[in-house]
């Protein structure tokens, strides 16, 4: 039985993701720090905070897995800032959090064309992102890049709404993937056994 640390379970990935933990039978408990209260859940560990590292600082319970599911836009965010806090600050921080706690593998959801040396704001950060986990040295570390992501979203984001049904007639890595088409792939990424660093690429997370 696993004991697992989950972040972004309030958002489109994460939120498909948490029913599927709760639903297996190898995980025994979900530690789901989030901004917003969860609903109370069986076996699911709920701190809640304003930033997630707060949430993050005072954990001891062991775990053996670590699932990031953080993202947003940075029209979302706010600002280049508030989007790099969240989709490269965060992200470390959960990584961080798990290695501390003794996880042995990490997950986390990327992006389609992410590269450090992109000259696209997005994508740069989303590869720094990446090479950030890339040097903690994970024994398993598992980066799935989906493009745009399908599912009903607590809030809107308009320019993705406008070319969700372009990106569904795209071909490849570059076609709109179901967000718990990406949930379901973490979870069986997460007790496969791969190599130490294994990046699942969008077109391998379509379902259908």
């Amino acid at each position: 039985m696993s004991t697992v640390l989950l972040t972004g379970a309030t958002g489109l990935v994460g939120g498909h993701l948490l029913r599927l933990l709760m639903a297996d039978t190898r995980i025994s408990t979900i530690i789901a720090p989030t901004r917003r209260a969860l609903p109370p859940l069986a076996n699911v560990i709920n701190l809640v905070e304003e930033d997630l590292t707060d949430a993050l600082r005072p954990l001891e319970t062991p775990v053996d897995i670590v699932f990031c599911c953080l993202g947003t836009t940075r029209k979302q965010a706010g600002s280049k800032e508030a989007f790099i806090h969240v989709d490269y600050t965060l992200v470390v921080d959960s990584a961080l959090a798990g290695q501390r706690l003794g996880a042995q593998h990490m997950l986390v959801v990327s992006a389609h064309g992410a590269n450090a040396r992109s000259p696209f704001f997005y994508n740069r950060v989303k590869g720094e992102m990446e090479n950030a986990l890339r040097h903690q040295h994970w024994p398993h570390l598992t980066l799935l890049r989906p493009s745009l992501l399908l599912g009903d979203r607590r809030e809107q984001r308009g320019a993705e709404s406008w070319f969700a049904p372009l990106f569904k007639r795209l071909p490849g890595n570059w076609r709109a993937v179901e967000a718990r088409d990406v949930a379901q792939s973490m979870l069986e990424a997460a007790f496969r056994s791969g190599p130490e660093l294994e990046i699942i690429e969008s077109a391998a997370l379509q379902r259908g």
